[in-house]
């Protein structure tokens, strides 16, 4: 790309010190960025601490000038000040990162907004104001209908408006992407954006150990209203009454980790066959992806979870709803597709798959994989979205 385009991630969501996962794949796109031009994130986070002050936190991690900047919400004041007051501060939040940025990393020559819409506002201003063109990546479920979460007449307002201006638009599905066209999010240039996986560490063991029981896992960020996991437990307890060859490791941790726990005492559901191991990361979550036989997803809703698409790299087979962008990735030769709150059908697909999982093709499941949500397949589509900001840019 041109010198000139130097880019700048206003992220919405973004890992932090208080939570780890949040907005990982938007650091994983960041890093793909950085192996082929200079690249920054700018991230405003709420801090818990009852503290009116600002804290800047400036680090380089894997090529990616990474900028996070901490402000205190707390305050005693009604409801309707403290809002004010937090809008206020998350503004000025902005306003310092913005110019320490300037004066550390230097002026962006695109902006890319990832989340909307108020780091998009921030962008729509800065191209008004500072001749910076922008682009957008969502990555939110909102849009979608099951949600029902996006409302409001200044939000739909403000968002058509830096939708409008954006000069592209990418989104994780094609199913996102008319999801938010049919609110009358309108632009010229929408294209699609899958989220990366780090191919090169996401791979199918070739000396892979027998399991004593097929194992199948469920990775997630564990909140029932979306994800579904008491109708997952449901159908396992009700599998078990009819085969006890299996085991299902869930992974992750969230606001429903205990609820479900319970649920599964509850269900009668043996600690042999479904274990919780908490949040993992890293080789830990790698080892675990390549321990398995298959992966499970029962949510409402979704776009395309990333864990989707690391399990393909790890060669391993997917049993998940037909929701959001899934379908759109899941077909006979790598997976099975049931309907969103249908238990019993999920139970018929896990049985199937038991029975039936060594007959996928883990290579061509792979290899799909790669030529999709590879580092050399995401740069190319980046690269495409920046084009439409800078035009001649290669």
């Amino acid at each position: 790309m041109k010198t000139a385009s130097k880019v700048l991630f206003l992220a919405r969501w973004y890992p932090d010190r208080y939570d780890p996962m949040m907005g990982l794949f938007i650091k994983r796109h960041a890093g793909i960025v950085s192996e082929f031009t200079q690249v920054a994130v700018l991230y405003l986070r709420a801090a818990p601490e009852k503290t009116l002050g600002y804290l800047i936190e400036q680090k380089l991690e894997q090529g990616v000038v990474t900028n996070i900047v901490y402000y205190g919400t707390k305050n005693a004041f009604p409801p309707v000040i403290g809002k004010m007051i937090a809008a206020y501060r998350f503004i000025m939040a902005f306003i310092k990162g913005y110019r320490f940025l300037l004066d550390t990393w230097g002026k962006p020559g695109i902006i890319h907004v990832n989340v909307l819409t108020r780091m998009g506002l921030f962008a729509l201003w800065l191209r008004v104001f500072g001749g910076i063109p922008y682009v957008i990546t969502e990555h939110w479920s909102r849009y979608l209908p099951l949600t029902g979460t996006y409302s409001g007449l200044a939000r739909k307002f403000f968002t058509k408006m830096v939708v409008r201006h954006a000069a592209a638009v990418s989104t994780v599905s094609e199913n996102l992407s008319q999801a938010m066209q049919s609110h009358g999010l309108r632009n010229p240039h929408y294209l699609l954006l899958p989220n990366v996986v780090d191919t090169e560490a996401y791979i199918p063991l070739s000396d892979k150990m027998l399991n004593s029981k097929i194992r199948f896992i469920h990775i997630s960020c564990f909140e029932d209203r979306s994800k579904n996991i008491s109708g997952l437990l449901r159908a396992i307890s009700k599998l078990a009454l009819e085969r006890t060859d299996f085991e299902c490791i869930m992974v992750g941790e969230g606001i429903d980790l205990e609820k479900m726990k319970s649920l599964g005492h509850e269900l009668g559901i043996k600690e042999s066959m479904v274990r919780f191991t908490g949040l993992l990361e890293n080789e830990n979550l790698v080892d675990i992806y390549q321990s398995a036989d298959f992966m499970v997803m029962f949510s409402n809703y979704e776009n395309m979870p990333v864990v989707i698409s690391e399990s393909f790299s790890c060669g391993l087979p997917v049993v998940a709803t037909a929701v959001g962008g899934i379908p759109e990735y899941i077909h006979p030769a790598n997976g099975r597709l049931v309907a969103a709150g249908d238990e019993a059908g999920l139970q018929d697909a896990l049985a199937f798959m038991l029975d039936h999982y060594t007959e996928f093709d883990k290579t061509q499941i792979r290899q799909e994989a790669v030529a999709i949500f590879g580092k050399q397949a995401v740069a190319a589509k980046l690269k495409e979205l920046y084009a439409f900001a800078i035009p001649g840019a290669s």
